[in-house]
Protein backbone atom coordinates (compact mmCIF):
# COMPACT_ATOMS: atom_id res chain seq x y z
CA UNK A 1 0.00 0.00 0.00
CA UNK A 2 1.18 3.55 -0.78
CA UNK A 3 0.67 4.76 2.78
CA UNK A 4 2.37 1.84 4.53
CA UNK A 5 5.91 0.52 4.92
CA UNK A 6 7.15 -3.00 5.56
CA UNK A 7 9.05 -3.34 8.84
CA UNK A 8 11.88 -5.83 9.37
CA UNK A 9 9.44 -8.04 11.28
CA UNK A 10 7.21 -8.24 8.21
CA UNK A 11 4.46 -6.06 9.73
CA UNK A 12 2.92 -3.16 7.89
CA UNK A 13 3.65 0.26 9.44
CA UNK A 14 1.62 3.28 8.41
CA UNK A 15 3.20 6.42 6.98
CA UNK A 16 1.79 8.43 9.92
CA UNK A 17 3.52 6.13 12.40
CA UNK A 18 6.85 6.52 10.58
CA UNK A 19 6.44 10.30 10.50
CA UNK A 20 5.61 10.37 14.20
CA UNK A 21 8.69 8.30 15.04
CA UNK A 22 10.92 10.54 12.91
CA UNK A 23 9.57 13.67 14.58
CA UNK A 24 10.17 12.03 17.94
CA UNK A 25 13.82 11.68 16.94
CA UNK A 26 14.09 15.38 16.09
CA UNK A 27 13.57 15.08 12.31
CA UNK A 28 11.05 17.19 10.42
CA UNK A 29 9.64 17.14 6.87
CA UNK A 30 10.83 20.26 5.08
CA UNK A 31 11.33 21.45 1.52
CA UNK A 32 15.00 21.32 0.49
CA UNK A 33 16.77 24.66 0.08
CA UNK A 34 17.24 25.38 -3.63
CA UNK A 35 20.58 27.02 -4.49
CA UNK A 36 22.68 27.47 -7.62
CA UNK A 37 25.33 24.76 -8.13
CA UNK A 38 28.81 25.49 -6.74
CA UNK A 39 31.92 23.79 -8.07
CA UNK A 40 35.15 23.58 -6.11
CA UNK A 41 36.42 26.57 -8.10
CA UNK A 42 33.32 28.59 -7.22
CA UNK A 43 33.74 27.83 -3.53
CA UNK A 44 37.41 28.76 -3.64
CA UNK A 45 36.68 32.08 -5.38
CA UNK A 46 33.90 32.90 -2.90
CA UNK A 47 36.16 32.12 0.03
CA UNK A 48 38.96 34.26 -1.36
CA UNK A 49 36.58 37.15 -2.01
CA UNK A 50 35.15 37.00 1.52
CA UNK A 51 38.60 36.91 3.06
CA UNK A 52 39.46 40.00 1.03
CA UNK A 53 36.42 41.84 2.42
CA UNK A 54 36.50 40.46 5.95
CA UNK A 55 37.73 43.79 7.35
CA UNK A 56 34.89 45.81 5.79
CA UNK A 57 32.65 47.43 8.37
CA UNK A 58 28.95 48.28 8.17
CA UNK A 59 30.05 51.80 7.23
CA UNK A 60 32.02 50.42 4.28
CA UNK A 61 29.06 48.38 3.04
CA UNK A 62 26.74 51.36 3.51
CA UNK A 63 28.30 53.08 0.50
CA UNK A 64 27.62 50.16 -1.83
CA UNK A 65 24.66 50.15 -4.22
CA UNK A 66 23.69 46.48 -4.56
CA UNK A 67 21.91 45.79 -7.84
CA UNK A 68 20.38 42.73 -9.42
CA UNK A 69 17.81 41.40 -11.84
CA UNK A 70 15.09 38.97 -10.86
CA UNK A 71 12.30 37.08 -12.59
CA UNK A 72 8.76 37.01 -11.24
CA UNK A 73 6.26 34.54 -12.62
CA UNK A 74 2.50 34.17 -12.58
CA UNK A 75 2.94 30.44 -12.05
CA UNK A 76 4.69 29.02 -9.02
CA UNK A 77 6.83 25.99 -8.33
CA UNK A 78 4.89 24.00 -5.73
CA UNK A 79 8.07 22.15 -4.75
CA UNK A 80 6.19 19.19 -3.27
CA UNK A 81 9.40 17.25 -2.68
CA UNK A 82 10.10 17.00 1.05
CA UNK A 83 13.11 15.80 3.01
CA UNK A 84 13.47 14.77 6.64
CA UNK A 85 16.06 16.84 8.49
CA UNK A 86 16.92 18.13 11.93
CA UNK A 87 15.97 21.67 12.95
CA UNK A 88 18.64 24.21 12.01
CA UNK A 89 20.28 22.04 9.32
CA UNK A 90 18.64 23.55 6.22
CA UNK A 91 21.93 24.66 4.68
CA UNK A 92 23.93 21.50 5.21
CA UNK A 93 25.11 20.20 1.82
CA UNK A 94 23.00 17.05 2.05
CA UNK A 95 19.85 19.17 2.53
CA UNK A 96 20.44 21.53 -0.42
CA UNK A 97 19.09 20.98 -3.90
CA UNK A 98 21.31 22.77 -6.42
CA UNK A 99 19.31 23.83 -9.42
CA UNK A 100 19.14 26.46 -12.17
CA UNK A 101 15.55 27.68 -12.50
CA UNK A 102 14.10 29.36 -15.56
CA UNK A 103 10.39 29.99 -14.95
CA UNK A 104 7.96 30.46 -17.81
CA UNK A 105 5.38 33.26 -18.26
CA UNK A 106 7.55 35.65 -16.29
CA UNK A 107 8.96 39.16 -16.40
CA UNK A 108 12.40 40.42 -15.53
CA UNK A 109 12.83 43.41 -13.24
CA UNK A 110 15.89 45.26 -12.06
CA UNK A 111 16.62 47.52 -9.09
CA UNK A 112 19.29 48.56 -6.61
CA UNK A 113 19.38 49.09 -2.86
CA UNK A 114 21.65 51.09 -0.59
CA UNK A 115 21.47 52.36 2.97
CA UNK A 116 18.79 55.06 3.09
CA UNK A 117 17.83 54.61 -0.55
CA UNK A 118 16.78 52.49 -3.51
CA UNK A 119 16.40 52.86 -7.26
CA UNK A 120 13.02 52.62 -8.88
CA UNK A 121 11.95 49.19 -10.07
CA UNK A 122 12.71 48.86 -13.77
CA UNK A 123 11.02 46.31 -16.02
CA UNK A 124 13.50 44.74 -18.44
CA UNK A 125 11.36 44.24 -21.54
CA UNK A 126 11.53 44.16 -25.31
CA UNK A 127 14.50 41.98 -26.03
CA UNK A 128 17.87 41.06 -24.63
CA UNK A 129 19.84 43.35 -22.35
CA UNK A 130 23.01 44.42 -24.18
CA UNK A 131 25.99 46.39 -22.94
CA UNK A 132 24.81 49.59 -24.58
CA UNK A 133 21.29 49.13 -23.30
CA UNK A 134 22.71 48.55 -19.82
CA UNK A 135 24.52 51.87 -20.09
CA UNK A 136 21.51 53.77 -21.43
CA UNK A 137 18.83 52.27 -19.17
CA UNK A 138 20.69 51.51 -15.94
CA UNK A 139 24.07 53.17 -15.47
CA UNK A 140 23.44 56.68 -16.74
CA UNK A 141 19.87 57.31 -15.51
CA UNK A 142 20.16 55.51 -12.15
CA UNK A 143 23.63 54.52 -10.95
CA UNK A 144 25.17 57.87 -11.88
CA UNK A 145 22.65 59.65 -9.64
CA UNK A 146 23.75 57.65 -6.60
CA UNK A 147 27.40 58.28 -7.46
CA UNK A 148 26.65 61.99 -7.35
CA UNK A 149 24.77 61.73 -4.05
CA UNK A 150 27.25 59.51 -2.19
CA UNK A 151 30.44 61.00 -3.58
CA UNK A 152 33.88 59.56 -4.33
CA UNK A 153 33.47 56.66 -1.89
CA UNK A 154 30.48 55.29 -3.78
CA UNK A 155 30.78 51.64 -4.88
CA UNK A 156 28.55 49.88 -7.41
CA UNK A 157 27.83 46.14 -7.24
CA UNK A 158 26.51 44.14 -10.17
CA UNK A 159 26.94 40.50 -11.12
CA UNK A 160 28.99 38.87 -13.87
CA UNK A 161 26.38 38.70 -16.62
CA UNK A 162 28.08 39.15 -20.00
CA UNK A 163 26.35 42.44 -20.84
CA UNK A 164 27.62 43.93 -17.57
CA UNK A 165 31.23 43.17 -18.42
CA UNK A 166 31.65 44.69 -21.87
CA UNK A 167 34.43 47.20 -22.57
CA UNK A 168 31.82 49.87 -23.27
CA UNK A 169 30.28 49.38 -19.82
CA UNK A 170 33.66 49.58 -18.12
CA UNK A 171 34.56 52.71 -20.10
CA UNK A 172 31.28 54.28 -18.98
CA UNK A 173 31.96 53.49 -15.33
CA UNK A 174 35.48 54.86 -15.59
CA UNK A 175 34.31 58.07 -17.27
CA UNK A 176 31.73 58.63 -14.53
CA UNK A 177 34.18 57.85 -11.72
CA UNK A 178 32.12 54.88 -10.55
CA UNK A 179 34.05 52.26 -8.61
CA UNK A 180 32.81 48.73 -9.23
CA UNK A 181 32.80 46.01 -6.60
CA UNK A 182 34.36 42.83 -8.00
CA UNK A 183 31.82 40.06 -7.43
CA UNK A 184 32.41 36.29 -7.17
CA UNK A 185 30.49 34.12 -9.62
CA UNK A 186 27.48 32.08 -8.47
CA UNK A 187 26.95 34.13 -5.32
CA UNK A 188 23.34 35.35 -5.15
CA UNK A 189 23.27 34.34 -1.48
CA UNK A 190 25.91 36.97 -0.76
CA UNK A 191 23.86 39.71 -2.39
CA UNK A 192 21.44 41.26 0.17
CA UNK A 193 18.98 42.32 -2.51
CA UNK A 194 18.01 38.65 -2.92
CA UNK A 195 16.25 38.91 0.45
CA UNK A 196 14.40 41.95 -0.84
CA UNK A 197 13.23 40.05 -3.92
CA UNK A 198 11.84 37.35 -1.64
CA UNK A 199 10.01 39.94 0.45
CA UNK A 200 8.65 41.58 -2.70
CA UNK A 201 7.36 38.25 -3.99
CA UNK A 202 5.55 37.59 -0.71
CA UNK A 203 3.91 41.01 -0.80
CA UNK A 204 2.68 40.51 -4.35
CA UNK A 205 1.39 37.00 -3.61
CA UNK A 206 -0.42 38.27 -0.51
CA UNK A 207 -2.40 40.99 -2.24
CA UNK A 208 -6.19 40.86 -1.99
CA UNK A 209 -6.32 40.57 -5.77
CA UNK A 210 -3.18 38.77 -6.97
CA UNK A 211 -2.00 39.53 -10.53
CA UNK A 212 -3.51 37.43 -13.30
CA UNK A 213 -1.53 38.63 -16.33
CA UNK A 214 1.73 40.35 -17.11
CA UNK A 215 0.32 43.87 -16.95
CA UNK A 216 -1.20 43.39 -13.51
CA UNK A 217 1.97 41.61 -12.39
CA UNK A 218 4.07 44.63 -13.42
CA UNK A 219 1.69 47.00 -11.61
CA UNK A 220 1.70 44.88 -8.45
CA UNK A 221 5.49 44.58 -8.40
CA UNK A 222 5.95 48.33 -8.89
CA UNK A 223 3.45 49.26 -6.18
CA UNK A 224 4.78 46.76 -3.65
CA UNK A 225 8.40 47.74 -4.36
CA UNK A 226 7.65 51.35 -3.46
CA UNK A 227 5.89 50.23 -0.26
CA UNK A 228 8.73 48.07 1.08
CA UNK A 229 10.00 49.67 4.32
CA UNK A 230 13.42 51.23 4.00
CA UNK A 231 14.39 49.64 7.30
CA UNK A 232 14.11 46.22 5.63
CA UNK A 233 16.54 47.31 2.92
CA UNK A 234 18.92 48.82 5.47
CA UNK A 235 18.86 45.67 7.60
CA UNK A 236 19.83 43.35 4.75
CA UNK A 237 22.66 45.65 3.65
CA UNK A 238 23.96 45.75 7.21
CA UNK A 239 23.98 41.94 7.21
CA UNK A 240 26.94 41.92 4.80
CA UNK A 241 29.42 41.69 7.67
CA UNK A 242 27.72 38.52 8.90
CA UNK A 243 27.37 37.09 5.40
CA UNK A 244 31.09 37.40 4.77
CA UNK A 245 31.96 35.84 8.13
CA UNK A 246 29.51 32.99 7.55
CA UNK A 247 30.87 32.23 4.07
CA UNK A 248 34.40 32.04 5.47
CA UNK A 249 33.24 29.69 8.21
CA UNK A 250 31.60 27.47 5.57
CA UNK A 251 34.73 27.53 3.38
CA UNK A 252 32.94 29.26 0.52
CA UNK A 253 29.78 27.14 0.67
CA UNK A 254 26.15 28.25 0.58
CA UNK A 255 25.23 30.59 3.42
CA UNK A 256 21.81 30.63 5.20
CA UNK A 257 20.66 34.06 4.02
Amino acid sequence: MANQFLAASGKQISRKTVARRLRGGGLYARRPVVCVPLTRQHRSARLQWCRGHHNWTEQDWARVLFSDESRFSLSSDCRRQLIWRESGTAYRPENIQEKDRYPTCSIMVRAGIIINGRTRLQVVANGTMTGQRYIDEVLLPHVRLFRGAVGDKFVFMDDNVTCHRTLAVQDCLDSEGIQRLVWPARSPDLNPIENVWEALGRQVAGRNYPPTNKNTLISALTEEWDKLPQQLLDNVVQSMVRRVECCITLHGGHIPY
